[in-house]
């Protein structure tokens, strides 16, 4: 599913024009950004978490001339899909 189908099945269920479906899930994703920015998680119960985790920097290796390289520490954004969710 892409973003304009979920755009679509979100007014459906919801009861509401595309254009108000697609305005609250840019506002909801922009919220996303900015709590994770900040290093806070999003908690949605019955969803899931997102939150931010810190990879610590490591050695590498260039695979076009195998060379170590180090690589740096970066932050990265993670989701945990809640246990009530079945499929």
């Amino acid at each position: 599913m892409n973003k304009t189908e979920l755009v679509s099945a979100m007014a459906e269920k919801a009861g509401m024009t595309k254009t108000d479906a697609h305005k609250a899930l840019n506002a909801f994703m922009d919220a996303t950004v900015e709590a994770m920015k900040k290093g806070d998680k999003v908690t949605i119960p019955g969803f899931g978490t997102f939150s931010v985790t810190e990879r610590a920097a490591r050695m590498g290796v260039n695979p076009s001339n195998k060379k170590k390289i180090k690589i740096a520490a970066k932050k990265s954004g993670k989701f945990k899909m809640s246990k009530s969710i079945e499929f």
